[in-house]
This record gives C-alpha cells, sequence and structure tokens, in this order.
C-alpha cells in the first residue's frame, strides 16, 4: 500500500507560493490586531519618547523604525517570549512576518537590539503608551460608561535561594556581605527587590500588578505595580480619579480610611463586605456580596487573560525593568482587548 508522505516531493517557487497563498486565508489573533489597531498612530510619541526627532546621524548603522519595533516588543508580550526566542521567531513564523509585514532575507533585528529598545523606552516610554491609548478609547466614547473595579495579581520572578543572613540584610534594604565585591558576580543574578508573599496557601516571589478596569469593556483604565508583599489596598488612592462613578473591589479593599476617602471623591463604593471570627457575615451580607462579585469578578478575567500570555512571570532583574514589564503586559492586554471587542483604533 502506498502513502503519501509529506516532504517527499521537490519544492519549487510556485509551491511555495501556493503555500504562502493558503497561509494568508487563515485568520490569526494577530491579523485581527493589525486589523484593529493602525500602529502609526504611536510613532510621534515613539520619536519623541526615543529622541529620534534630535538625532543626527554621523555614519553607521540607522537605527530600525520605531513603530516596527514597537510591534516586535507587543509579539514578545503577547507570546510571553524571550528576546532570544523573539529573534528566531520573526525569522521562522510566517504569521509573525506577515504580522511585521515583513519577507525571508529581509534585515531584521536580533535579540540585543531588541532588549535595547525596551531599555530606551522604560517606564516612561511604558507608561506614556498605555496612556496615549487610554485618550484615543476615551476619545471614541468606549470607556466610562459602567464603573470601574480594582484588584491586584502577583508577578512572580525566578526563586532565589538565600541564607537567612542574606534575606533579613535584604529585606532592611542593604546588599548582603559578599555581594557586591568586584569579583563577585552574585549581585547581577540577585533581585534585590523582589518579595515574598503567601495567600490563600500559594507561595509567590516577586511583584504584583494593581490596576482598575472598566467593568463594561474589561479594558485596563491605569496600573501600579509594587512588591509582593504590598497590601493591594496601599495602591488604591493613586488608581482612582475623580471621574470615577462607582468603584467594585473585594473585601481587602474595605476599611474606614477608604470608605471615607470614597465619600470624599463622591465615588459610590460597592465593596464586598469583610466577616471577622466573632461577627460572621449574614445571610442578607452574604447575598449582597455575591450581586457585587458579579460586576467586580470580571476583573479576574483580565488577570486570566494576561496569565495566558505569560505576562504572570517575568525573568527580568530588578523593580525597574519589573515594572516596565508589567507595564508592557497591561498596555499589550489593551491592544488585544480592543481587537476582541471589534474596534478600530486609528
Amino acid at each position: 500500500m502506498r502513502f503519501r508522505r509529506p516532504g517527499s516531493t521537490q519544492q519549487d517557487l510556485f509551491g511555495q507560493l501556493e503555500h504562502a497563498r493558503q497561509l494568508e486565508a487563515k485568520t490569526t489573533p494577530l491579523d485581527k490586531l493589525s486589523g484593529a489597531i493602525d500602529f502609526e498612530i504611536f510613532r510621534d510619541l515613539l520619536l519623541d519618547l526615543l529622541g529620534y526627532r534630535d538625532r543626527k546621524d554621523k555614519g553607521g548603522n540607522a537605527p530600525f523604525d520605531p513603530v516596527f519595533m514597537l510591534k516586535i516588543v507587543v509579539l514578545q508580550k503577547f507570546y510571553g517570549l524571550s528576546e532570544e526566542r523573539t529573534e528566531f521567531d520573526i525569522m521562522d513564523r510566517f504569521s509573525f512576518m506577515r504580522f511585521l509585514q515583513v519577507a525571508p532575507g529581509d534585515d531584521l533585528p536580533d535579540k540585543n537590539t531588541i532588549w535595547d529598545f525596551k531599555e530606551k523606552l522604560g517606564i516612561e516610554g511604558v507608561s506614556r503608551l498605555f496612556e496615549f491609548l487610554d485618550e484615543r478609547l476615551l476619545e471614541q466614547g468606549i470607556l466610562g460608561k459602567a464603573g470601574v473595579s480594582v484588584g491586584a495579581s502577583f508577578v512572580d520572578v525566578p526563586k532565589q535561594r538565600n541564607s537567612r543572613k542574606e534575606n533579613t540584610a535584604i529585606k532592611s534594604g542593604e546588599v548582603p556581605e559578599g555581594w557586591d565585591e568586584d569579583e563577585s558576580r552574585r549581585q547581577c543574578q540577585k533581585d534585590l527587590d523582589a518579595r515574598w508573599a503567601k495567600k490563600n496557601n500559594e507561595v509567590h516571589y516577586g511583584y504584583k500588578n494593581h490596576i482598575k478596569s472598566d467593568n463594561d469593556t474589561k479594558l485596563i483604565r491605569s496600573w501600579l505595580a509594587g512588591a509582593a508583599n504590598e497590601h493591594d489596598s496601599q495602591c488604591l488612592g493613586d488608581l482612582l480619579s475623580d471621574g470615577d462613578e462607582s468603584l467594585h473591589a473585594d473585601s481587602a479593599y474595605r476599611s474606614k480610611a477608604i470608605m471615607a476617602e470614597l465619600r470624599r471623591r463622591k465615588i459610590k463604593a460597592l465593596i464586598c463586605q469583610k466577616g471577622k471570627k466573632d461577627t460572621p457575615l449574614t445571610p442578607a451580607q452574604k447575598r449582597v456580596n455575591r450581586q457585587k462579585s458579579r460586576v467586580r469578578t470580571r476583573i479576574e478575567h483580565i488577570f486570566g487573560a494576561q496569565a495566558q500570555m505569560g505576562a504572570d512571570f517575568i525573568r527580568t532583574i530588578g523593580i525597574f525593568r519589573a515594572v516596565r514589564g508589567i507595564g508592557l503586559g497591561n498596555f499589550v492586554y489593551n491592544l488585544t482587548r480592543t481587537s476582541q471587542l471589534g474596534l478600530n483604533i486609528g
């Protein structure tokens, strides 16, 4: 009996063109993203952030187009790739090539160029990109229709095995003895800003992503990042804005100080009530909590989507790069969510 075996026929130019045609006929999430977002809207902002307007060419290789590099960073965050893997995949995957509008043999950036681009962006650049997209969504009347919710999620980093003495020094803000010596490379591989935290019998090491989301669209409106041991409620004041009409949150955000702050800002507090050991919640309070949670739980969908992207784990060292990575995760989530909603931003 004869069988067909892929790869047994000689590939020619027409076969390659047919293969490309078949690929173009299939729609991917990247195609939806390309159709929803005109990345050219970020060009002027990127030119300012990267200082390209004031740059005077003095020979050597010209930098890659900033919009092109931004799309590479979006790809990297969307699929949770390292710089090295990103360099390989933009040469290897046809869907990536179609998204970037490149062809085999084109000059493409290597892993170091991708890393340098993100370093130049920094926290300020990522924040400005996020805010710029939010402004575009506001201009189209998409946001601010159904109140907001707040929540926080852990973003883990590789766990470190330090001695108790070293951990004590790190918690006090000091560099452990011997780590800052010239012959020692340990400090380059140790994160002095990450912290341990435990929640629901789960142990986490790293940072925390605090977000405020729009209840209707599940788009992130504002974000902050900090160490994993920061309590969720500590960032609430910086997440809120005067335009917020109502706030949904779980019981971790309920305190006298927070309730007073919400009254001062004239924000309707829809925060779940918290029971105590000696005064458990009544059936009526539990019923009200369930009603509030039906709306508040939408923010958990955001964290779930980010986990699928791999945005709940980063491999950088230090809070500066961690905040930048968390911000990029929030920015890329909003881009993809915009395409899922069938919106067009351009």
